[in-house]
């Protein structure tokens, strides 16, 4: 990679701060065409490179995101927050690259939280839960206020069948970032595993009320509601669900459908034995 001078310095940092602020507010989309602007002026540049993979994941174009990471791993970059954005936008591809930079992510920057909740995740979902719970538990030591750091964590204890303890990081960032719908679908899912029936399907209830486009999360919510005796709400989280769904989807609904017509009792079990169980562990694997 050839060095920039001091001037292209401060140009490329001015683009990448504009860039940022834009990103904070949620406008990803303007984000990308500045960087996108900017690339022929610094088409090596592993920040700029970094920052593009980034934006394109957000908007969902991630083959695109993928070759922007592996151009920016090409510049060897030396930022760990640079290195741990590369390293978990490769993970996402099963990129054998990953381990190596969210590793390196961590030991340049020991104390940075987001390096370490990068590698920890990354290596939860590989089944390496002692590791994963390691860096993610040092992570919390470090930004114990942090709901990417709790949630996180919570998903690594929940894969390790230490349930009650990811119960707890789980309230713990739901207290921090109450908005975040998937975590509190997982957080009711975790609940229902230890018994605590209502208190799963009031929160079932309302992640369905923000995702209404999530067919399982749906479906969920009208056995737990139906499980409950909340007969309106099992009906109307049915309906969503037909609304939201694909053909893929029409089988489940059917036989949730079924279940629901069956009764209370039918609607527990098929919830407790047969749905939540598959889809705690789909959802704890793969991050929405």
């Amino acid at each position: 990679m050839s060095e920039l001078d001091d001037d292209q310095v401060e140009g490329v940092e001015g683009v990448l701060q504009e860039a940022a602020s834009l990103a904070e507010d949620g406008r990803w989309d303007e984000a990308r065409d500045l960087l996108l602007e900017h690339l022929p002026d610094y088409p090596e540049d592993p920040d700029l490179l970094c920052w593009l993979g980034i934006a394109s994941g957000e908007l969902g174009a991630t083959g695109e995101a993928y070759d922007f990471f592996r151009r920016a791993l090409a510049g060897e970059p030396e930022d760990p927050f640079i290195l741990a954005s590369i390293g978990t936008g490769l993970a996402a591809f099963d990129d054998p690259e990953a381990e190596r930079v969210l590793r390196l992510a961590t030991m340049l920057g020991p104390d940075l939280p987001v390096a370490r909740v990068s590698y920890g995740a990354y290596l939860a979902r590989e089944g390496l839960l002692d590791d994963a719970i390691r860096e993610l538990e040092h992570a919390r030591g470090v930004a114990p206020e942090s709901p990417a750091v709790r949630s996180e964590l919570a998903i690594a204890y929940l894969l390790a069948r230490r349930t009650e303890e990811g119960i707890d990081e789980a309230e713990s960032a739901l207290a921090a970032a109450s908005d975040d719908a998937w975590l509190r679908g997982v957080f009711a899912l975790a609940l229902l595993e230890v018994g605590r029936t209502e208190e799963a399907a009031e929160e079932l209830h309302r992640a369905a009320g923000e995702r209404a486009e999530d067919v399982e999360l749906q479906l969920l919510s009208a056995l737990a509601s139906s499980a409950e005796g909340w007969e309106d709400e099992a009906w109307n989280a049915l309906a969503r669900a037909e609304a939201a769904a694909e053909e893929m989807d029409a089988l489940l609904i059917q036989e949730v459908e079924e279940v629901l017509g069956a009764g209370a009792e039918e609607a527990a079990a098929f919830l407790r034995a047969e749905l939540a169980p598959s889809v705690l562990r789909e959802r704890l694997l793969q991050r929405a």
